[in-house]
């Protein structure tokens, strides 16, 4: 903004010595002979507005600029947060596929149902993903307030697992590298 004021002064004082020498190819009429006197102060005092007057159209201009870049951002944030609200009802029905496949992983039964129900769930996950849908990955991770939210303490198992994530009860989500869910997690002391 500085730069900006600095440089509208010098301009304003090069249109004012200019004015007053007669360059850019005008002559100066208050110097020509039998020119009225009492037109010199007008002539001075509409320099003085056409001036303060370029100087308001490239304070608009610019304005207009922010504006239209300002417009540009939000509107391309809006358009990739823009069925976040669907998503975030449709991450209870991702939890339900993830615990309904594990049950599935520990019966260890392998039929056509079990293939079709593990493909519905993969094309799920699969078309939330194209959606800028990601899930956090912490568990082992050391514990980081800002993504996750704990939900109790247990006694490590391990000495480097102090202060870590031993276990996630419900997982997180980004949208677009903005989270949309916070990880509930167990840390160990």
């Amino acid at each position: 903004m500085k730069d900006f004021m600095n440089k509208n002064a010098e301009n304003q004082e090069d249109i004012k010595q200019k004015g007053a020498s007669g360059q850019d190819g005008d002559e100066n009429l208050t110097d020509t002979p039998g020119f009225p006197e009492d037109l010199t102060g007008e002539v001075e005092k509409l320099n003085a507005e056409l001036a303060e007057q370029k100087d308001k159209y490239v304070r608009l201009y610019a304005d207009f600029d922010n504006f239209k870049r300002r417009n540009a951002k939000e509107r391309v944030e809006l358009i990739q947060t823009a069925g976040k609200e669907v998503i975030v009802s449709l991450l209870e029905v991702l939890d339900d596929c993830d615990r309904a496949e594990k049950q599935i992983q520990e019966t260890g039964v392998n039929d056509a149902v079990t293939e079709g129900v593990q493909l519905v769930f993969n094309k799920l996950r699969a078309v939330l993903n194209t959606r800028g849908l990601k899930p956090m990955d912490v568990k082992g991770k050391e514990f980081d307030p800002d993504q996750e939210e704990a939900i109790g303490q247990v006694p490590a198992p391990s000495e480097d697992l102090k202060g870590k994530v031993v276990d996630e009860v419900v997982k997180g989500y980004y949208l677009n590298d903005k989270i949309i869910r916070f990880a509930k997690v167990v840390v160990g002391q």
